[in-house]
């Protein structure tokens, strides 16, 4: 048995299973994630085999998890590759997690503080990020929730005690490892030979500051959002997973995922014959 993290939310920010938020394409498992900006649900495009969301510079969001099954389970969030409850960046698996009970939906308003206090989400650049305050900004525009139900008791099968186990069996799963962080990249990079020596660190200068400018989470003003723990024993393999990647427009346009709009695009787009006359201006004088 474990501890884990549950809001103990106001009445006003449960809904119960006739009024679950809707499911995410691309996502697996019956639940759901969702992403409010400023309270309003935001639009989600399909591409590249991800789904996509805009992120609109300096305004709040919140994240709504969804469970619309009979039963209870966890979910661990995380935000720019770090959880949400203690910032720090796990496995799924070995992250705090939040615990829906049947039915229920929970708004996550932002980075868990305290056992009172959230402090919100909001979108920045990378280099004003939370994940920058951190040291690690590998994962930065990434949201993913991912879902474990309740173990069940498992009761014990008579086996032939001459029986051998079966080759290769492994009893549960592993996670994989976490991806190196920047500073330890930046690290291998510094200790190998430069074969550029300026020209190369000017290169590197150059992307550190376009990445810089990416989108990326902050960790903003404070809200009340209590919180208590509880006991759940999880089930180690994952009932469902929902992620989503955010960029600003600039980028969703740059990778294809919205159409330009600037006007010599829309020139670009104009056409030769649609009316059968041409419009007389003296006629509504």
């Amino acid at each position: 048995m474990t501890l884990r993290w549950k809001a103990a939310l106001p009445l006003a920010t449960l809904i119960l299973a006739g009024s679950a938020a809707p499911l995410v394409a691309g996502g697996t498992g019956p639940y759901s994630m969702t992403v409010l900006v400023d309270g309003v649900v935001a639009p989600e495009y399909a591409a590249r085999g991800r789904i996509y969301l805009e992120a609109l510079k300096g305004r709040n969001f919140s994240i709504l998890l969804g469970n619309p099954t009979g039963e209870r389970v966890a979910v661990a969030l995380s935000v720019d590759g770090r959880n949400v409850i203690d910032a720090k960046r796990t496995t799924a698996g070995s992250a705090a997690k939040w615990i829906l009970g049947p039915g229920e939906t929970a708004e996550i308003p932002g980075w868990q503080v305290s056992g009172e206090t959230a402090r919100r989400f909001f979108f920045t650049e990378t280099k004003r990020s939370y994940a920058k305050w951190l040291g690690d900004t590998a994962n930065v525009g990434t949201i993913e929730a991912v879902f474990y139900r309740e173990r069940r008791p498992v009761y014990p099968r008579p086996v032939l005690r001459d029986r051998a186990p079966e080759s290769g069996a492994v009893e549960g799963g592993v996670e994989a490892p976490a991806p190196p962080s920047d500073a330890f990249e930046e690290k291998m990079r510094a200790d190998s030979p430069s074969a550029g020596g300026s020209a190369r660190q000017e290169a590197q200068a150059r992307l550190q500051k376009e990445s810089d400018s990416y989108a990326a989470t902050g960790i903003g003003s404070q809200t009340r959002f209590e919180v208590q723990w509880v006991r759940f024993d999880e089930d180690p393999t994952p009932a469902g997973r929902v992620s989503l990647r955010y960029e600003f427009r600039a980028e969703l346009v740059a990778l294809g995922i919205l159409p330009r709009e600037d006007n010599l695009y829309a020139r670009d787009r104009g056409r030769g014959f649609e009316r059968e006359y041409a419009p007389d201006p003296y006629r509504h004088r």
